[in-house]
């Protein structure tokens, strides 16, 4: 009964609270998007060589990718780091788990082509945050210089599944029902959040990283969205690593492998 009731009705997870601030220069900024009023911590550097925009996940804030941040300044870059709607300082109490969210990406891709117009603009997502990046592209016109994905999930309904299956408990049809009740309760059809479909349309140079042991995406979801990428496009797969910071067990990899990518799709 208590699977059920969990599998049915979710989680109830509270609003997520920035829990840090950058240890390094920046201002608060706020952003409109239509899913309301967004916060941002956005750092500029001198002489930046372009700029990278950071999307947190499902049940995160943007204080989660502050080591993230520092590192991409590190390599020259200025940064943005926004909380999607629902999350941390941004207003609502809704997510959409990456459909609605591609607007807060588009929102932040704007704010930075007006800092920078003629600079180089990445865009860094992490499974939910990559999700939004890939609808973002695909339906909204976001044209980033390339993109970096960790651990972006391949459908609603198959994260839908994979909960189903993590708790032993058959998919069908309870998982298409709790898809189908989730998308009519947040106005949205569920069905369409499917990151393999908004790969098929995107040219734009992507790095798509993944941990080996993820319980959450798996490997043959990451693989189908790789496979649909219709640009450039390279990937890294982590070994021992779950859905979690991959810098935070392969710290030498992680950042020679963005660093490469980010210097590739520099010129």
């Amino acid at each position: 009964m208590q699977k059920a009731a969990l599998l049915l009705t979710g989680v109830q997870n509270p609003k997520p609270v920035n829990q840090a601030t950058p240890a390094f220069p920046y201002e608060t900024v706020l952003l409109d998007s239509p899913n309301g009023r967004l916060e941002a911590w956005f750092s500029p550097v001198p002489d930046a060589l372009g700029q990278v925009a950071l999307f947190h996940g499902y049940t995160g804030d943007k204080s989660k990718l502050l080591t993230e941040a520092e590192f991409f300044r590190t390599q020259g870059f200025s940064v943005l780091l926004i909380d999607f709607a629902g999350n941390g300082g941004s207003e609502g109490v809704q997510t959409t788990v990456g459909y609605r969210e591609a607007d807060d990406v588009a929102a932040a891709f704007a704010f930075l082509k007006a800092q920078q117009p003629t600079a180089p603009l990445f865009v860094y997502g992490v499974s939910m945050g990559a999700v939004a990046i890939l609808r973002a592209e695909s339906e909204l016109g976001v044209r980033p210089t390339a993109a970096i994905l960790e651990c972006p999930y391949g459908s609603m309904l198959q994260t839908a599944k994979n909960r189903f299956h993590a708790l032993q408990v058959p998919a069908f049809p309870l998982a298409n029902l709790l898809v189908f009740w989730g998308g009519v309760q947040n106005g949205f059809w569920a069905f369409d959040l499917d990151a393999r479909a908004y790969a098929s349309r995107i040219q734009t140079p992507t790095l798509l990283l993944y941990g080996l042991t993820d319980s959450r995406v798996t490997r043959q979801e990451t693989d189908a969205i790789y496979a649909a990428l219709s640009g450039p496009k390279q990937r890294r797969y982590f070994a021992g690593v779950g859905h979690e910071p991959y810098h935070s067990k392969h710290q030498v990899a992680w950042r020679s492998t963005i660093q490469r990518f980010l210097q590739r799709n520099m010129l």
